[in-house]
């Protein structure tokens, strides 16, 4: 991989990283707790209910994709970024430019 490749990379985990941290903060504001004073019905409490569920699910997601992407900021100076971690092979550069923070190829990953 060469310098402006990496360069490149480590520009785009850059905003991937910004964008996510924007997209928790806003998820987090839709994970408040449905509060039982509020009038709204007992089907919509159910539906607010079930939202926020779905919510908490989402945060956790984009939590986990936040914390692969900053490892991925810290390794791609390293000789080891851009290959698979179980062959050792490199990765397809498509693939890195949509999943930065992928550190298998995607015949390992599909196993």
């Amino acid at each position: 991989m060469t310098k402006e490749e990496r360069a490149s990379f480590k520009q785009q985990i850059i905003e991937l990283i910004e964008e996510t941290k924007a997209d928790i903060e806003q998820t987090e504001s839709m994970t408040e707790p449905v509060k039982p004073e509020n009038s709204i019905g007992r089907i919509s409490r159910m539906d607010a209910i079930n939202n926020k569920s779905v919510m908490e699910a989402s945060l956790r997601q984009k939590k986990r994709k936040l914390s692969k992407l900053q490892i991925a900021l810290k390794k791609v100076d390293d000789e080891a970024f851009g290959h698979c971690r179980r062959c050792k092979k490199a990765i397809n550069p498509k693939r890195l430019m949509l999943l930065p923070e992928s550190d298998m190829c995607v015949s390992c990953a599909s196993r």
